[in-house]
Order: C-alpha cells, then structure tokens, then sequence
C-alpha cells in the first residue's frame, strides 16, 4: 500500500506544534468542504486533510506515524505492514482500534491509516485499547459530533463484522458503550467514546465553538448571516463596529445536557481579494477614507 506524508498534505513542517497543526488542519478543511467548495475533488482532499489531521492530533498515533516515517519512506512509496511490526504501539497489551461514521459506511480512512492505527497489535504503555478484567474488550470509538448531538446510530468494523452502534445523546469522552458479547472470546466489548476531529466545530466542555469569516463591512456594519449549528443552519445577527476575536452566544446550541451546552460564534474577520479592476478601486477608495483615521 501506498505511504502517506501527513505533514504534506496539511502543508507543515514535521516540527509543527499543536497549535500551527490544528490551524492547518482548520484552514484546509474550510477550504474543501464539499458543501462550500466547487473544486472538482473537494471531497477527496477534504477526506485527506481530515486523515491527516486525525493522525496528527493524537500525541500517541503521531508518534507512530513518526516513527515509521523516520524510515525514510515518502509519498508514492509502497509500504510493507511488516517493515514497522505490525502497526501502532509497542508491547505489553493486545488492542483494536475502532472508527465509525453516522450513518453507517466505515470512517473512510484509508488502507494506510487503517493498518497503521486499527489493525491489531501489540500495545505498549500508550495503547489504546486492550483486555480489560473479567474478560472484556476495551477499545476506542471515535464519534462525529453530529452523532452525539443527535444520539444517532454509527456502524463500526469490529474483528471484521460490522456492528450498528447507538450513541447515547451527550455522551461525554471517557464514557463508553458496552456490547455483551462482541470481545474477544465471547467476552464483552466495551466502547470508550472520544470525538472525532471535525472541520467546522471545536468542543469546550458542553458547548462547542465555531469560527465564522465575515467581511470588514459585515463586521463595521452589522449583518445577518447563516451560521452552521450540529442541528443545523440558523442566522445569526452580527452586531455592527464588531471585531475580529468577538465572540457571539447560541444558547442551547451546544451538546446536550443537563445542561445543554452553547455554541460560541468567533467573529474572524478576512478581506476578499480584489480580482476585477471595480474591486481594486474600491478597496483604494476605503483606504482614501480611513487615511486619518
């Protein structure tokens, strides 16, 4: 199978830090939503920049991803599970790592990433999922945000047979779901939540934040705007001499509760660029107005 460089497809160094990874991460996703973007394979790149981010993110599966990087192999190369042991850890504990998506069809990582973090392995002090006492299975289960906000169903690939999973509306990370019967021999599986990345929504306890790019006018001005939300688009009022950094309240559009969480709108301010020569002179007249200001 084909290796994948991560760092390329966000476009940073592998020194990047957190914050400039998830920066990337954000910009690129906004970038190639399928649902604003008209570029022929928006869903694709949108799919890799999501990969990427969800491999990146993660302090443990970077380190593994580092790791068998290290090894010199680079994008295009064909890559042999067996060149890295196996797949994602060390020793000590057998673990599968589990991925699914609402409304069932698998998570849509690719093979590559599939081998190097779901496949079964040997775990080591940062493993992910293992035995757990009396016989259970642990393992993880990385959730869209839209699933917990709904309590919706999600299927999920389990030691090759496919399972359709309710998620408890509002479940928090660390909780999990348990399978009588699906572990490892005939043993319970139990599934430990966390959320999957997503490109348009940050999680902050309850409440979920969004970042929105308006115009200097609708920021000078004030405006109403469409906003997304998890239970969908709402129009939101831009307050006018607002600035970039504002941020604006959508009580109960959070995750659920008790208490429900909020959803806070961060006003990022960006200017269009100018492509037609109206444009140009526009901008040139603002700036005429604002000289002395």
């Amino acid at each position: 199978m084909e290796f994948k460089d991560y760092y390329q497809t966000l476009g940073v160094e592998p020194t990047a830090g957190e914050a400039e990874i998830k920066t990337a991460y954000r910009r690129l996703a906004r970038k190639y939503h399928p649902d604003v973007s008209k570029e022929a394979d928006a869903e694709e790149r949108f799919k890799a920049v999501n990969e990427a981010y969800e491999a990146l993110r993660d302090p443990e599966k970077r380190a593994a991803y580092d790791q068998l990087r290290a090894r010199g192999y680079r994008p295009g190369q064909e890559y042999q599970p067996q060149d890295f042991g196996g797949g994602y850890g060390g020793q000590g504990f057998d673990f599968e790592e589990v991925f699914g998506s609402a409304g069932g069809g698998g998570a849509g990582f690719s093979d590559f990433f599939e081998n190097l973090f779901g496949q079964r392995a040997r775990g080591g002090p940062g493993f992910r999922s293992g035995q757990a006492p009396r016989g259970d299975t642990r393992a993880k289960l990385s959730v869209p945000l839209k699933a917990v906000y709904e309590g919706s169903s999600i299927r999920v690939t389990v030691n090759g047979k496919q399972l359709d999973v309710r998620v408890p509306k509002g479940i928090k990370p660390g909780q999990a779901i348990r399978l009588s019967g699906q572990g490892n021999g005939g043993g319970n599986l139990l599934l430990e939540i966390e959320y999957a990345a997503d490109p348009q929504f940050e999680v902050d306890g309850r409440n979920i934040i969004h970042v929105l790019q308006v115009t200097p006018w609708q920021a000078a001005l004030g405006a109403t705007v469409s906003v997304p939300t998890l239970g969908g688009s709402v129009e939101l009022k831009i307050p006018p001499d607002s600035d970039a950094g504002r941020k604006l309240r959508l009580r109960g559009r959070g995750l659920p509760g008790p208490p429900d969480g909020d959803q806070i709108v961060e006003l990022e301010i960006t200017a269009p660029r100018a492509v037609t020569e109206a444009q140009r002179k526009a901008y040139e007249k603002l700036a005429k107005a604002f000289a002395d200001s």
